[in-house]
């Protein structure tokens, strides 16, 4: 059986989308004179607003415990502060088609880290193969090997923050996931926190020396809102929902979006092997999702005298 309802799907399409053009604002905004940690404040701040105009609407409180304040500064360092500012740092030297690469290898991490620390679910085979599988799929679409800049510090900068979203999403589905606060106001918190964070790393990056457009104030808004503070509630809720290593595997969407994207909106073409790329990834994200069937309780009968049906559990 495959797990996860109607809901489940839509947010993991929904977050595919908006995430999927994060490199693409990354990349327009360092072309246009803003410096990385510029660009990683900037996101952060402008996340962090929406989210807290978010719970003020829905009139949640964050989280209020010293305990799950210090848990936040850990997963805003390893999920944004650290991720987000690698990440500019290497799209500097590295093409968008290589950092999708390298951002994909996150569901494998995340899963080799959640065996180690035994906080994956399940690691059956079908969901191993359908996490090879994605992987395999995105190498299909990218073709790394027909670009350059696959083995470079940039490569190694971008490999280290996917690593670091596997580290971050394994924390907050142990330590901050179930706590009682909603994921909406956690998330909030969590690039509230991540704002200061950067914000430290400030005086390290210097003045900015170019002139900035208005072509990297656009893309990075655009990053801030719909890239960060939208995504970034999304994914909170798959965690809760799904476990680290299910939420990850997102990632494997990303290229499928882009490329559709680019087909639709700019007319560029499609071909053989990333038609092929495209299908494999939708296969081993379906196989991800895959759950051994439990055994139903045997329903008590109805007509024995003072016996109550059994209602079925929702999931």
């Amino acid at each position: 059986m495959f797990s996860g309802g109607r809901g489940t799907l839509v947010r993991m399409g929904l977050l595919a989308l908006l995430w999927g053009s994060g490199f693409l604002w990354i990349k327009v905004a360092l072309n246009n004179g803003l410096p990385p940690l510029h660009i990683t404040v900037t996101r952060c701040a402008l996340g962090a607003a929406v989210l807290l105009i978010l719970c003020r609407s829905a009139r949640q409180r964050l989280p209020r415990g010293r305990a799950t304040w210090g848990h936040l500064v850990v997963a805003a360092f390893f999920c944004n502060a650290l991720p987000f500012a690698l990440f500019s740092i290497g799209e500097q030297t590295v093409d968008s088609g290589v950092a999708g690469v390298l951002n994909a290898t996150t569901p494998l991490w995340s899963l080799l880290i959640g065996l180690a620390i035994g906080a994956e679910r399940s690691s059956h085979p079908i969901r191993l193969a359908g996490l090879v599988l994605g992987f395999a799929g995105t190498l299909l679409i990218f073709a790394p090997w027909q670009q350059t800049g696959l083995v470079s510090w940039g490569a190694l900068t971008i490999l280290a923050a996917a690593a670091s979203y596997a580290v971050a999403f394994a924390y907050m589905g142990r330590k901050l996931v179930g706590t009682g606060t909603t994921p909406l106001a956690l998330s909030a918190a969590q690039l509230l926190t991540a704002t200061g964070l950067s914000t430290l790393a400030l005086p390290a990056a210097g003045p900015v020396t170019s002139g900035i457009t208005p072509a990297a104030l656009i893309a990075v808004a655009v990053l801030g809102v719909f890239g960060t503070g939208f995504t970034f509630a999304l994914n909170y809720r798959l965690i809760a929902d799904e476990g680290a290593t299910n939420a990850a595997t997102v990632g494997y969407l990303l290229p499928v979006v882009s490329v559709t994207l680019g087909a639709i909106a700019l007319g560029e073409e499609i071909g053989l092997r990333i038609v092929a790329g495209m299908v494999v990834v939708l296969v081993g994200v379906g196989l991800t999702r895959w759950r051994k069937r439990t055994p139903s309780l045997t329903p008590v009968a109805t007509d024995a005298p003072g016996a109550r049906p059994e209602l079925p559990h929702l999931r």
